[in-house]
C-alpha cells in the first residue's frame, strides 16, 4: 500500500512539474488583442482583453463602434495554438490561431473567423498596450 501510494505521488508531482514547465514555455496572450472588423461597408474596431487566473484565460470584449465596453466572454478555451471565445448574450464566437515569430517566442497577431448571426468575417488581431477607443 505504501509503494502505491508513493508511486502515485511520484507520478502527480512529476507531471506537474511537466505541466508547469508547458505553460512556462508558452508564449502568453495576457492584454489586449485589437484589429478592424469590416462587415460590408460598415467598419469598427474591437479588442479582447485577456488574462489568466486559476489556471484558465479570460477574455473581454471591447468595441466602441457596437457600444460594447469590456463584455466578458463566457468561454474561453486555449488548445495549443487555437483560440476559441464565445459569448452567447451577442449570438458570437470567434476562432483564431496563434501566430508566433520567427524564435516562437512571442505572438504576433491572432488570425480568426468572427461568427455572429449566421455571418463569418476574418479577422486579425494585433497586440496592443490598451484598444485604441
Amino acid at each position: 500500500m505504501k509503494k502505491l501510494f508513493l508511486s502515485i505521488f511520484i507520478l502527480t508531482a512529476s507531471s506537474n512539474s511537466l505541466l508547469g514547465q508547458e505553460i512556462e514555455n508558452t508564449p502568453s496572450l495576457i492584454g489586449s488583442w485589437e484589429g478592424p472588423l469590416v462587415i460590408g461597408r460598415d467598419s469598427t474596431n474591437l479588442a479582447f482583453t485577456f488574462s489568466f487566473q486559476e489556471g484558465r484565460y479570460s477574455a473581454a470584449l471591447i468595441s466602441g463602434g457596437m457600444g460594447i465596453y469590456g463584455m466578458p466572454a463566457e468561454t474561453v478555451r486555449v488548445s495549443g495554438r487555437n483560440i476559441i471565445i464565445r459569448i452567447p448574450r451577442l449570438d458570437l464566437e470567434f476562432t483564431g490561431t496563434i501566430r508566433l515569430d520567427d524564435d516562437g517566442e512571442n505572438i504576433i497577431r491572432i488570425d480568426g473567423d468572427w461568427f455572429q448571426h449566421s455571418e463569418m468575417v476574418p479577422v486579425v488581431l494585433l497586440p496592443v498596450d490598451q484598444p485604441s477607443f
